[in-house]
């Protein structure tokens, strides 16, 4: 499939560099096949229904941006995907000053040898010392602000409770899966007062979420792996869910896929714990998912690709149109969309 179609014009403006407050003030675009309607992330309760049940991805974004020095050559070093104990592959700005065994000093009592580039451009580290690698980031890190952020502005201490989902449990990922950003407790509390439920599933976001697609045809395009994981309890509730007449509601991308991965060809989802590089695109046929509360996509991005899958390519443009003319934020900060096919 031709990616060009999926491509659209961004105004620089539109893009969010910090994210609304309070959290559920964030506007809502919902698409139906109806049409489409403005609300807020706090409309929810209103807009969702008594036996829905949503799912929330419950991984925990690391802080994985390290700045350090070559000699006097300053690195920039985006840690993307743990290979081993203490070895962590590595999106670099400058890593062409960079050769094998050369050691990165990051500051705070941190530094890292490299042990190769690969052919991506992208470089395997390996931390020196004895101290777990989760503490090195912790101390000398910052949040993995995406490139289309990063690029305007320094990641801050503000950053790291913005950045953060309040699901979020389990250490791993180097990207917030960010409509769930827009969640608090009392938003839930509302929720749950509706009758709409929840659940959690894991998936360790990788920085692949944020890479364009270099090809011409779809097809061509080599997805990335995250690793994921559903519980018996969170599979039994979706299950049981769908077999009562609820609608299941993906929070994010993240967690539409991995559901999506751990569903057979009758629909049942079975707990899953792997890696998945699942790749939708327009004619997939959706085994679960019954909807999607998604942040605004990059144009020309796997992402754009899916919700074009669930609700049309012509009727997503349409309404990443009316987002743009409207105001609506965009990205991982941006404003979101509910999606419901049927």
């Amino acid at each position: 499939m031709r990616v060009d179609l999926f491509d659209f014009e961004l105004p620089t403006e539109s893009i969010a560099l910090r994210p609304a407050v309070p959290r559920e003030s964030a506007r809502l675009l919902q698409v139906t096949s109806q049409g489409m309607d403005d609300y807020h992330v706090a409309d929810l309760p209103n807009l969702l229904q008594e036996g829905d049940l949503l799912i929330f991805n419950d991984t925990r974004v690391i802080p994985a941006y390290l700045e350090g020095k070559k000699n006097q050559a300053r690195i920039s070093a985006n840690m993307i995907k743990r290979e081993g104990l203490r070895q962590w592959q590595a999106f670099v700005r400058n890593a062409k000053r960079l050769k094998s065994d050369d050691i990165v000093d990051f500051g705070q009592d941190v530094s890292a040898r490299v042990v190769h580039r690969n052919d991506d451009g992208s470089v395997l580290f390996e931390f020196l010392g004895n101290e777990p690698v989760e503490i090195l980031l912790e101390r000398a890190g910052n949040m993995p602000l995406p490139p289309y952020i990063a690029h305007k502005r320094p990641a801050d201490q503000q950053d790291r409770q913005d950045y953060q989902t309040i699901f979020a449990e389990k250490e791993g990922a180097v990207a917030a899966p960010t409509a769930s950003l827009h969640f608090t407790e009392e938003l839930l509390q509302r929720l749950e007062e509706k009758g709409v439920k929840h659940t959690k599933v894991t998936l360790h976001v990788g920085a692949g979420t944020f890479l364009p697609m270099k090809v011409e045809d779809s097809d061509d395009h080599v997805m990335h792996s995250e690793w994921g994981q559903i519980s018996a309890e969170t599979a039994n509730a979706i299950n049981e869910t769908k077999k009562q007449g609820g609608r299941v509601i993906a929070t994010g991308t993240t967690s539409l896929r991995l559901i999506e991965s751990a569903a057979d060809e009758m629909g049942l989802v079975h707990p899953f714990s792997d890696e998945t590089d699942i790749f939708i695109t327009p004619g997939y046929r959706f085994q679960v998912i019954d909807g999607l509360m998604t942040n605004f996509h990059l144009p020309k991005s796997t992402l754009f690709m899916l919700v074009s899958a669930l609700m049309g390519r012509e009727k997503m443009l349409a309404a990443y149109q009316h987002a743009i003319d409207t105001g609506y934020r965009f990205y991982s900060y941006g404003d979101s969309s509910l999606l419901l096919p049927k």
